[in-house]
C-alpha cells in the first residue's frame, strides 16, 4: 500500500491515515460494483461502503415509478440489495464508476412515462425504450444528456412536441421517434444538429405538421432520413440534394406536392427511395437505373407522375422493391425486367400501361428470372392478349400474382398451377375463356382465388377442396356449370364463398353450409334446386347469406335461428312455402331480410317490428295474410314491401289496406253462432277488465322510436365483427377509457387503416341504454370543428347473443384534457404537465367556440350537461374537440329527450364539482349550467387544482381558492 500511495501527490492537509481509508473504499467500492458476483451478497458491501454516484441510482427510482405496468417483472431487481449497475437494463461504465451509460429497455412490454430526473444521468450515451408502451411528452431535461449519442423511443405512444431542448444535444448520431403520437412541427432549434455527427434521423408514423426543414440539408453525414405518415406539406427543399451520403430518404403519405428535384434522383448512394402517396407530379428520370444503381427500394405509388416507365430501371440490378401504382404511366411494360434477379415485389397497378403490338406479354417471360419474387401485380392497365405457357416457370417463391382489370383473353395457362407458392391469384374483370384447370388443388397455400367477371365456363373443380387453406372463393359472374362440390366442405377456414351470376344447378351441398368459419355466402342468380339444408345452423359467425333467384323449395329452416350474427338475409325469387319460422326472432342484427317472390303463408311475424337496425324489408308477392304490424319497421313505407299479398289488412294508413275484421259466416249454424257470441262475450270482458286494471297503474311511458343518423351523410354500416377486429377483440391493451356507462377502446377500422375510438355501452348499467339514445340524438344533426367528430354507430348483437351497442368516433391522438393537467395517483406532486399557456389559452378558446354553437347556433338548443376535463379531446394539433354527450338534452319542449322525462327524484345528473349546484335541487338543464361547468374548467385548467381536491373542505371551494389568489381578493 505504501508504494501505492508513491503514485498520487497527497495535499498537505490530508493525512497519510486518512489517504490510505479513501484509497481502500475506492478499492472495495470498485470490487462490490463490477467484481462481486451478483449471486452473493453485496448488500454488506454496499452498507459498508459509500455507493457512487447517488444521483444515477435515485434518478432510475424515479423512473421506475413512473412504471405503471411491468408484466414481464422487469424491475424486480431494481431494488437496494443490488448495486443500480447490475439492475437489468442498465449499463455503467468502467472508467467512471457508478455512471449510468447506456438504459435499454427496449420490448420488454412497460407502460408509464418518462421522468425529468432521466436528464441527470449525465453519462449516458444511448436510451432505448423502443416497443414499448410508454405515453405522455418526451423530457425537455433531456437536452442536458449532452454526451447521449442515440435515441431510440420508436413504437410508444409519446404525446405533444418534439422537445427542443434535444438541441443541446451535440453528440447525437440517431433519434428514432417513429410510430408515437407526436405532433407540431419539427423545431427549428435542432438545426444545431445538424453536423457532421448526425447519421439517422426518423420521425415516421407521427402527426407531425409543416414542412420539410431545410436545414437537414446541411448534415453531411446522414445516412437515412424517414419523415413517412406524417402531415407535412409544401415541397422537397433542395437543399436535401446536398445530402451526398444519404441511404435511406423515405416521405411516403405525406401531403407533399410539386416535382421531386433532379439533384434527389442523382444521390448515388441512395438504397431507398419513398417518394408514394402523395401528389408529386411530373415523370421518373429515364436514366434513374444510372444515376441510382445501388437502389434496393423505389416507392413512387399513389402520385401524379406522367410518362414512361424508366427504361435504364434494369441497370440497377440490386433492385428489390419497385412500386409505379396508382399514377399515370403511359406507354409499354419495361421489357428487361428479368435483369432483376433480386425483385421481390413489382407493382404497376392503376396506370395506363399497354401490351406491345409485337411484345405483347413476353416482359411475363423475362420475369421468370426473377427467382426471388413474391408479388406482381400488373391489374388496372390496358393489357391485352393471351397469357403466355412461360407464367408457369414463375417462380415457386411467388405468392401473390395479379393481372385483374384489364382485356387479358384466351384460357388460364394450365402451368399455372405449379406455382405452389401461391396465396393469392386475382385474374378478375378480364375477358378469360375457358374452364378453371382441373389441377388447381396443387395450389395448396392459395388463401384467396379471385376469377370473377370472365367468361370462364366449365364446372367448379372438385380438387378445390384439397385447398384446406382457402379462405375467400371468388368465382362470380361467370358462366359455370354443374354443381357446387361438395369439397369445398373441406375448406374449414372459407370465410368467403361468392357463385352467384352463374348456371349451377343441383342441390346446395349441406358440407358446404357446415363450414363455421364462413361470414359471406352468396350462391344468388343460379339454378340450385332442393331445400336450405338445415345444417345451416353450423355457420354461426355468418354475417351474409343470399340464395336469391335460385328455385329452392321447402320451408325456411329454422335452424337459421342459430346464425345471430346475420346482417343480411336474401331468400327471394325461390319456391319457399310455408310460413315464416318463430325461431327467427333471434336474428336481431338484421339489417337487410328479402324473403319476397316466393309461396309463404301465414301471417307476417309480429316479431319483425322489434328488429331496430332492419333498414330494407321485402315480403312482396307471397301468399301472406292477416294484419300488418304497425311498428319499428313498419312504420316507414319507404323501407318496407308487402306487395303481391292480397289477404293483408290493417297496417299503416299509406298503405291504403282494409280495417281488420273478425267475419261471422252466415252458413254457420244457429248453435255455433251462439257459442262464437258466447266466448267473444267472455274475452271482451276479460280485455275490459284488463284495460281497467292497466288505466289504475301509473301510465307507462312510450317507447322511444329508434334513432338513426342522418342518411344523407352515407355513414358506413360497421358490424360487431367488424369492431371486434379493429379492437384486437376489444383487448385490454386497446382500452384507453372507462367511464360509468362505457368502455372506450382504440381501434384500426377497415381496409383504410381508420385510427377510431370505439365507445362500448354498459348495458347492464342502468340508464346506459338511455345514454346512447341521448348521445345519438344529440349528434344526429351538429357539426362543428371542436365537437368529437361521429364516424358511425352500431346497434347488434355479441357473440353470446347479447344486445352490443357503441358510438364509434374520430381517434384523438393526444388524449383527453384530465391526462395533460394531472398526473396520476402517486405523482400528485408534480406540476402538470406538457400544456404552455398559449395552449390552456387556446383550448379554452375552443371549447367556448363548441358551446357557443351548441347554445345558439343548432335548430334546437343543447345542453352538454357533463363539462369535465375528461371530456374535452385533444386532435393531433392539440385542438379542443367536446364529446360524451351522453346526458345532453334539448331546450325544446317539443323535442324532450329521454333524460328530460326522467324525474328530478333520479339524482343529480353529471359529475360533481363541475354539475351546477341548483341542479341538486332539482332544476332543470340549462345553458346557465353548462357556463357554470365551463367556468370551473377555466379555474381548474389555469390553476391546475380539480374542484374535488382534498384541501377543499370547511366551506372552501376551487372559486373561493382562486379569488383569495388575486391580489386584489376580491
Amino acid at each position: 500500500m505504501p508504494n501505492f500511495l508513491y503514485l498520487f501527490p497527497i495535499p498537505p492537509e490530508i493525512s497519510l491515515v486518512k489517504m490510505r481509508k479513501l484509497i481502500t473504499s475506492f478499492i472495495l467500492a470498485y470490487i462490490a460494483v463490477f467484481i462481486y458476483p451478483t449471486n452473493s451478497k453485496p448488500s454488506s458491501v454496499a452498507a459498508a461502503f459509500p455507493i457512487w454516484n447517488e444521483t444515477g441510482r435515485l434518478s432510475l427510482l424515479a423512473f421506475k415509478d413512473r412504471i405503471t405496468q411491468d408484466p414481464l417483472n422487469l424491475t424486480a431487481s431494481w431494488n437496494t440489495s443490488i448495486h443500480f449497475c447490475k439492475w437489468q437494463g442498465v449499463s455503467c461504465s468502467t472508467r467512471h464508476p457508478g455512471r449510468v451509460t447506456f438504459l435499454n429497455l427496449a420490448g420488454k412490454k412497460l407502460t408509464g412515462s418518462l421522468p425529468p430526473h432521466l436528464g441527470n444521468l449525465s453519462f449516458l450515451r444511448g436510451i432505448n425504450l423502443e416497443n414499448n408502451s410508454f405515453q405522455g411528452m418526451i423530457p425537455q431535461e433531456f437536452g442536458r444528456l449532452t454526451r447521449l449519442k442515440s435515441l431510440y423511443l420508436s413504437r410508444n405512444a409519446f404525446q405533444g412536441e418534439i422537445p427542443t431542448n434535444l438541441s443541446y444535444c451535440s453528440n447525437i448520431q440517431v433519434i428514432r421517434l417513429n410510430y408515437n403520437n407526436l405532433v407540431g412541427k419539427i423545431p427549428e432549434e435542432l438545426s444545431s444538429l445538424s453536423t457532421n455527427k448526425l447519421k439517422g434521423f426518423y420521425v415516421s408514423v407521427n402527426g407531425l405538421t409543416g414542412s420539410i426543414p431545410p436545414w437537414l440539408g446541411n448534415a453531411s453525414s446522414l445516412l437515412d432520413l424517414v419523415m413517412s405518415r406524417n402531415y407535412f406539406q409544401g415541397t422537397i427543399p433542395s437543399e436535401l440534394g446536398r445530402l451526398l451520403n444519404l441511404k435511406e430518404f423515405s416521405i411516403h403519405e405525406n401531403s407533399l406536392s410539386g416535382e421531386v428535384l433532379p439533384s434527389i434522383y442523382n444521390i448515388s448512394s441512395l438504397l431507398v427511395l419513398g417518394l408514394g402517396n402523395n401528389q408529386f407530379h411530373g415523370s421518373i428520370p429515364q436514366d434513374i437505373g444510372l444515376t441510382l444503381p445501388s437502389l434496393r427500394g423505389l416507392y413512387v405509388g399513389k402520385n401524379q407522375f406522367t410518362g414512361h416507365l424508366p427504361v435504364s430501371l434494369s441497370n440497377a440490378s440490386g433492385l428489390q422493391q419497385c412500386n409505379f401504382a396508382l399514377n399515370t404511366f403511359t406507354g409499354t411494360m419495361l421489357r428487361n425486367l428479368g435483369s432483376l434477379k433480386d425483385l421481390v415485389r413489382f407493382t404497376v397497378f392503376g396506370n395506363q400501361l399497354e401490351t406491345d403490338e409485337v411484345e405483347g406479354f413476353s416482359f411475363l417471360t423475362s420475369v421468370t428470372n426473377c427467382s426471388n419474387l413474391e408479388l406482381f401485380d400488373i391489374g388496372i392497365n390496358r393489357f391485352k392478349g393471351e397469357l403466355p405457357t412461360s407464367i408457369a416457370n414463375f417462380s415457386t417463391t411467388l405468392q401473390q400474382l395479379f393481372a385483374d382489370n384489364n382485356q387479358i383473353s384466351g384460357s388460364i395457362p394450365e402451368g399455372i398451377i405449379n406455382l405452389i407458392g401461391l396465396t393469392r391469384l386475382g385474374i378478375f374483370a378480364n375477358s378469360i375463356t375457358g374452364e378453371i384447370p382441373e389441377g388447381i388443388g396443387k395450389l395448396e397455400r392459395l388463401q384467396y382465388l379471385y376469377l370473377f367477371d370472365n367468361r370462364i365456363s366449365g364446372s367448379v373443380p372438385e380438387t378445390i377442396g384439397n385447398i384446406t387453406n382457402l379462405q375467400g372463393l371468388y368465382l362470380f359472374t361467370n358462366s359455370l356449370s354443374g354443381n357446387i362440390p361438395p369439397s369445398l366442405g373441406n375448406c374449414k377456414q372459407l370465410q368467403f364463398l361468392h357463385l352467384f351470376g352463374n348456371n349451377l344447378t343441383g342441390f346446395i351441398p349441406k358440407e358446404v353450409l357446415s363450414v363455421s368459419t364462413a361470414l359471406s355466402f352468396n350462391l344468388s342468380q343460379n339454378f340450385l334446386t332442393g331445400p336450405l339444408p338445415m345444417e345451416v345452423a353450423d355457420m354461426s359467425k355468418l354475417v351474409e347469406l343470399n340464395v336469391s333467384n335460385n328455385r329452392l323449395s321447402g320451408e325456411i329452416p329454422s335452424t337459421l335461428s342459430k346464425c345471430i350474427m346475420l346482417e343480411s338475409l336474401s331468400l327471394g325469387d325461390n319456391l319457399f312455402g310455408g310460413r315464416i319460422p318463430l325461431a327467427l326472432s333471434t336474428l336481431k342484427s338484421l339489417n337487410f331480410l328479402d324473403l319476397s317472390r316466393n309461396n309463404l303463408s301465414g301471417q307476417i311475424p309480429a316479431y319483425l317490428q322489434n328488429f331496430t337496425l332492419l333498414q330494407s324489408l321485402n315480403l312482396s308477392y307471397n301468399n301472406l295474410d292477416g294484419e300488418v304490424p304497425q311498428e319499428g319497421v313498419f312504420r316507414n313505407i319507404s323501407v318496407f314491401s308487402i306487395v303481391g299479398n292480397s289477404n293483408l289488412c290493417g297496417g299503416i294508413k299509406s298503405l291504403g289496406l282494409p280495417s281488420c275484421q273478425i267475419p261471422v259466416t252466415k252458413k254457420r249454424g244457429k248453435t255455433l253462432a251462439i257459442k262464437i257470441a258466447i266466448s267473444v262475450a267472455i274475452s271482451c270482458s276479460v280485455l275490459l277488465a284488463f284495460l281497467l286494471g292497466c288505466l289504475c297503474r301509473k301510465k307507462r311511458p312510450e317507447s322511444s322510436p329508434s334513432i338513426m343518423l342522418p342518411t344523407d351523410e352515407q355513414f358506413r354500416q360497421v358490424s360487431y365483427s367488424e369492431l371486434v377486429q379493429a379492437t384486437n377483440q376489444f383487448s385490454s391493451a386497446n382500452l384507453i377509457g372507462e367511464g360509468h356507462f362505457g368502455f372506450v377502446y382504440k381501434g384500426v377500422l377497415g381496409s383504410e387503416a381508420m385510427d377510431v375510438a370505439v365507445k362500448v355501452l354498459k348495458l347492464e348499467e342502468k340508464g346506459a341504454s338511455k345514454s346512447f339514445m341521448a348521445e345519438c340524438t344529440a349528434l344526429r344533426n351538429i357539426r362543428h370543428r371542436n365537437l368529437v367528430k361521429i364516424i358511425t354507430t352500431c346497434s347488434s348483437i355479441d357473440s353470446k347473443g347479447e344486445d352490443f351497442k357503441a358510438l364509434i368516433f374520430e381517434f384523438m391522438p393526444n388524449g383527453s384534457l384530465e391526462e395533460w393537467l394531472h398526473q396520476s395517483e402517486g405523482d400528485q406532486n408534480e406540476h402538470p404537465r406538457g400544456l404552455s399557456l398559449t395552449q390552456r389559452l387556446s383550448i379554452a378558446i375552443d371549447m367556448a367556440s363548441a358551446l357557443e354553437y351548441l347554445h345558439h347556433h343548432c335548430h334546437t338548443a343543447i345542453v352538454h350537461g357533463d363539462l369535465k376535463p375528461s371530456n374535452i379531446l385533444l386532435g393531433h394539433d392539440m385542438a379542443a374537440h367536446v364529446g360524451d354527450f351522453g346526458l345532453a338534452r334539448f331546450l325544446s319542449d317539443s323535442l324532450p329527450t329521454i333524460s328530460q322525462t326522467e324525474s328530478s327524484s333520479t339524482g343529480i345528473r353529471g359529475t360533481v364539482g363541475y354539475v351546477a349546484p341548483e341542479y341538486g335541487m332539482g332544476s332543470k338543464a340549462s345553458i346557465q349550467g353548462d357556463v357554470y361547468s365551463f367556468g370551473i374548467l377555466l379555474l381548474e385548467m389555469f390553476t391546475g387544482r380539480r374542484p374535488t381536491n382534498t384541501i377543499f373542505e370547511d366551506g372552501r371551494n376551487l372559486h373561493h381558492f382562486t379569488k383569495t389568489a388575486l391580489p386584489e381578493k376580491e
